[in-house]
Order: C-alpha cells, then sequence, then structure tokens
C-alpha cells in the first residue's frame, strides 16, 4: 500500500517538472551565430589637445533631419532586428535607469532627474466621454506614452579646431539632443541635452542599423565618430548668439549655412602654401 502511494506522488511531480521545463526554455537565437562584437566594445580615447596646440576655434550646431535618407538609421524601429534602437531610445532608456545624466540646456548646467525625464514627451490627456446622443457625461483621463518616431530631428552640439601640433582640422562633439514633435502645439523641443564625451562608452555598445551589410555592425559612436550622417548648420558662435533661423530664411538660410560649412574649408585651406 505505501509502494503505491509513493509511485502515485511521483507520478504527479514528473509531470509538473515536465511542465516547469516546458515553460522555462530560453527564447530561440533569430540569428545563426551569437553577436559580440558590438556589446564588447569601447570608444577609442581621444589625443590629449592642450591650450597650446589649438590655433583656430569655431563652436558649430547642426541639425539632423531623421527623414533625410543617409539618417534613416537614427529612426530605424526594429522590425526585423528586435535588438536595435532609435537613438533616442539608447539615450532615454540610459537615462531613466540613471545609467546616463542628461540636462536641460546645451551647457550641461541643469541635470534632469529620471523622472523629470519620463515626463518629457509623455503624460496624461484629460478626454471628455459623451453617450450616444452626445451628451456630455465626465472626463477621463488617459497616459500618453513616449512615442520614439515623434523625434524627427536632433541637434549636435560641436567644436572644430585646427590642431598645430598635428596640422590637422579635427573635430569634437560635445551635445546631442533629440527634438520631440509636439503635435498639438505643431512645434519641435529638445526633450533633453546629452554631454557627449560622458555618453561615448554607453553609444560605443549600442547597435545601430547598417544599411549595406547586416554582419558589420556599426554602434552609435561609429555613425557620430564617422560622420556617417546628413546634417545642416543652424547656428555658430557669434557675438549676438544668434541662430541662423533669426536672420535668415528659406533659401538664404541654407545659403548662411553653406556659407559657414565652406568658410571652416577655406581655413585649413588657406593655411598651406604650394
Amino acid at each position: 500500500m505505501m509502494l503505491r502511494r509513493i509511485a502515485l506522488v511521483l507520478g504527479f511531480i514528473g509531470p509538473a517538472k515536465l511542465l516547469v521545463a516546458q515553460t522555462t526554455e530560453t527564447q530561440p537565437r533569430d540569428l545563426f551565430y551569437t553577436q559580440v562584437a558590438v556589446a564588447e566594445r569601447e570608444p577609442l580615447p581621444y589625443d590629449y589637445v592642450s591650450e597650446n596646440d589649438v590655433y583656430w576655434h569655431k563652436r558649430i550646431w547642426r541639425l539632423v533631419d531623421v527623414n533625410e535618407k543617409m539618417n534613416l538609421p537614427f529612426r530605424y524601429e526594429g522590425l526585423d532586428w528586435s535588438k536595435l534602437k532609435p537613438l533616442v531610445s539608447v539615450l532615454r532608456d540610459a537615462a531613466l535607469a540613471g545609467e546616463l545624466q542628461v540636462y536641460d540646456d546645451d551647457q550641461f548646467r541643469t541635470p534632469l532627474t529620471p523622472e523629470q525625464v519620463r515626463q518629457r514627451g509623455a503624460g496624461f490627456d484629460t478626454i471628455p466621454i459623451s453617450d450616444l446622443e452626445g451628451n456630455y457625461i465626465k472626463d477621463t483621463v488617459v497616459e500618453r506614452l513616449f512615442n520614439p518616431n515623434l523625434v524627427r530631428a536632433y541637434r549636435i552640439k560641436e567644436d572644430w579646431f585646427f590642431n598645430k601640433k598635428s596640422s590637422q582640422m579635427m573635430v569634437r562633439i560635445m551635445g546631442i539632443a533629440p527634438l520631440y514633435f509636439d503635435e498639438g502645439a505643431q512645434i519641435s523641443y529638445p526633450i533633453f541635452w546629452v554631454y557627449y564625451p560622458a555618453a561615448r562608452p554607453l553609444l560605443a555598445r549600442a547597435e545601430a542599423f547598417n544599411p549595406r551589410n547586416d554582419s558589420q555592425r556599426w554602434s552609435w559612436e561609429d555613425v557620430l565618430e564617422m560622420r556617417l550622417f546628413s546634417s545642416i548648420i543652424i547656428k555658430e558662435s557669434n557675438v549676438f548668439d544668434r541662430r541662423i533661423q533669426d536672420y535668415a530664411t528659406g533659401i538664404d538660410a541654407l545659403r548662411e549655412s553653406d556659407r559657414i560649412k565652406a568658410d571652416i574649408f577655406n581655413f585649413e585651406h588657406d593655411l598651406w602654401s604650394y
């Protein structure tokens, strides 16, 4: 009788263990090899530059439009590769997790808390509810989640300088800001500023879509350091602290942007004699 009870108990335990094994099975790998190259990358340290090495310096602000063909990786929606994120999601997720400090201004003076970051581009909307005849009943509150697809542009703050020690014109990115488009107000505004030198280790390990080769993944640091994006200049350092749109519009603004770009190129070119 005792042996029969033990056999009965083991009969119940056996299927239970099998059920647990089936439900805890790991998710199948959606690739024929394990990708570790990007996840293990570290950013290359910049060469040291002293004040005496800087012969000429100009601060520039750029606008990156994600709808341009060259900039489509900035708005990749992860339809085929679930691990990939648009740049704003990489930065915002790290800020919400406390892994990256972000700021409210491009001079990095006002730090934002994770809760403040969470509220940028998200919130709650009050919607009136009516009956079938159109009579007002009550208001209801609906949460508005952050939509990364509404980030349609980025601002980049960078320093161009001529290093007389190496005789090179060089550039260092200082800050990045995602511009969120508010559909209600029909305006775009920076949801936060990221101090780029501090974000380089994070961006070096975050994959970006490479439209040319699926086996050679870019990191976001690759995209930014190798200048794999298209942009227009919207501001240069000036005595009035004005953006180009403050004194030029339309085609004149584009010509002014090209003029600033040409001035940087011509300065380096004019330093050499042939």
